[in-house]
């Protein structure tokens, strides 16, 4: 991926939520929950970020199950995604070397 884009938290974590298939309340379960509580979305910021998301092509709707409509990361959001993680890492690393952090 030539262009690097810069994830915010709330991004990252919902793209993290789709590597398994999920509908919206089930993301916003993921998401609180991989972020210790830390991070909790409302319905509206959620529908509004997955609409986002799709047009981007980093996510798509598999349908529904029953009312409840399910999304999965595309291999677009993947690639976004591991950059991301990448990233990350490199300034977790940065600070912990600079800082003399085991």
């Amino acid at each position: 991926m030539s262009e690097y884009i810069a994830l915010t938290e709330t991004t990252y974590y919902i793209l993290l939520s789709l590597y398994r298939p999920l509908h919206g309340y089930g993301i916003m379960q993921q998401t609180a929950a991989l972020s210790g509580g830390r991070l909790t979305l409302s319905a509206g910021t959620l529908y509004g970020a997955l609409a986002s998301l799709q047009e981007k092509g980093w996510i798509k709707p598999l349908g529904e199950e029953g009312r409840k409509k399910e999304y999965q990361i595309t291999d677009a959001g993947l690639q976004v995604l591991v950059a991301e993680v990448e990233r990350l890492t490199e300034l977790v690393e940065n600070g912990k070397q600079l800082l003399n952090i085991k």
